[in-house]
């Protein structure tokens, strides 16, 4: 392969910036623009190891002084031979830099090719590649955690698993076909059953895994209803900590949704504040109340707002309807900084569908706030640590897996009806493909185009 390279810091001012190299020949290269100030020509210093020195421009001019490590393959990252100069981050002088290795021959790398060339060495397989954005990508220390457990290879194990049972399978099968001669012991039905349960077994504890990966990975969306001025704009600004919505004493001040991402109880929320829930003339505002009662039949997590310093209305009475009808609700009384009027939210939670808590909070105090983060990270517990990395968080995994459980179930069903071997054979060959498409082995080239589609430059 070609040498590639890249500036893998972005292109902002930082303190230090990093142009990554990879391909064969790139050491003599980079030794065309290094000059370690220990005297040592580069391929003499010690591999994995910091050499301080000069980086040079084309004329053989110092550009900046700083450091250079160098990975032989296939001990690397790419799997292949590569480098990378770590400089001060200004980008003049990255740019310089990257400019000089492409005049020296070197290209520029295409988004996540560092990780394609990995992916394509064996040094990882496509759940592990996925992993890397989703690592770069996380937005909580649970979904980093995920996202490094699977890069390290806690999804692949399992599947790994899988796909040797049924290459056994299907193996010994052939064999037995094809060399009916040969002293080959015959396919045992009662071990093939076995192993087909187990990983069915496998496969559906995966499965169960995606609605929580999902909301770790994307966050939990978050519609916050209520009457005009209950106080859902105020909770908005509160949890994310700045005036992010306008808030006035004027009833349908917010006219359509407004989206803020926060974390709450260690639970990435990406809140929707929607406009009061009311019957209205005004054709905008009207606009904005349909959009609320469509964020309330969308979201993952509704926190009903009623304002506790004013009577309890027949308006109030339908938005809680409305909430309770979701999976996931939190009935909120606001403002328990004012004086409260006579109302009583607790028959609620002997509902049909109760809330999940009431918290009565102020969004001025601070006051019941600590209450919301204990239920919202109830609500979305993080797991067992020991779960890390076993959370399928993509909807291409669980298509692959799920199609790979479901050819599993038609070979047991075809071997309780007795059907011939080869139906049997024809299914577990099904679902070796589907998880060859999960990790790489059998993937086509366009699904892996999308999925190195989505790195940045330089990883």
């Amino acid at each position: 392969m070609d040498i590639i390279a890249a500036i893998a810091t972005g292109q902002a001012t930082t303190a230090i910036g990093i142009v990554r190299v990879s391909g064969e020949g790139c050491f003599a290269l980079c030794d065309r623009l290094f000059r370690p100030l220990s005297g040592q020509r580069l391929l003499e210093t010690a591999p994995r190891t910091m050499v301080y020195g000069d980086v040079l421009d084309a004329a053989g001019s110092p550009l900046d002084r700083g450091l250079l490590v160098r990975f032989p393959g296939p001990h690397s990252y790419t799997g292949e031979d590569s480098a990378e100069f770590h400089c001060h981050g200004s980008p003049v002088v990255l740019r310089e830099l990257l400019s000089t290795l492409f005049a020296l021959g070197a290209r520029q790398a295409l988004p996540g090719e560092f990780t394609r060339r990995a992916f394509l060495n064996g040094q990882m397989d496509l759940t592990q590649a996925e992993a890397v954005i989703d690592l770069i990508d996380a937005e909580t220390a649970a979904a980093a955690k995920n996202a490094m457990a699977q890069l390290d290879g806690a999804l692949r194990r399992p599947l790994e698993q899988v796909q040797d049972a049924l290459l056994d399978i299907t193996s010994r099968f052939y064999a037995v076909v094809d060399y009916p001669d040969e002293d080959i012991e015959d396919v045992h039905p009662e071990a093939v059953a076995s192993a087909l349960a187990q990983s069915d077994a496998i496969l559906t504890r995966l499965l169960g895994t995606c609605q929580r990966g999902k909301l770790l990975k994307s966050g939990v969306r978050t519609a916050i209803v209520g009457r005009p001025n209950a106080g859902k704009s105020s909770l908005l600004n509160a949890l994310a900590g700045y005036e992010r919505a306008i808030v006035t004493e004027v009833p349908g001040t917010t006219r359509d949704t407004v989206e803020e991402s926060v974390l709450c109880g260690g639970v990435l929320l990406r809140l929707i504040d929607t406009a009061g829930i009311r019957d209205t003339e005004d054709m905008v505002e009207k606009l904005g109340v349909e959009r609320s009662r469509a964020a309330i039949e969308t979201a993952d997590l509704v926190l009903a707002v009623v304002d506790t310093s004013r009577p309890f209305s027949s308006e109030d009475e339908t938005i809680l309807t409305m909430a309770a009808r979701q999976r996931r609700w939190i009935l909120i009384g606001s403002k328990s900084d004012l004086p409260s009027a006579p109302m009583s939210l607790a028959a609620w939670e002997r509902g049909q569908n109760p809330p999940a808590a009431v918290v009565t909070l102020s969004s001025v105090t601070g006051e019941g706030f600590d209450q919301l983060e204990a239920t919202i990270a109830a609500l979305f517990p993080a797991g067992d640590p020991k779960d890390a990395g076993s959370l399928l968080t993509d909807q291409r995994q669980e298509d692959a897996v799920r199609r790979a459980r479901d050819a599993i179930r038609r070979a047991r069903e075809a071997m309780t009806a007795g059907l011939t071997p080869d139906a049997v054979l024809t299914d577990a060959e099904d679902a070796l493909d589907a998880l060859g498409e999960l990790t790489g082995s059998t993937a086509r080239e366009d699904i892996v185009d999308r999925i190195f589609s989505r790195f940045c430059v330089g990883k």
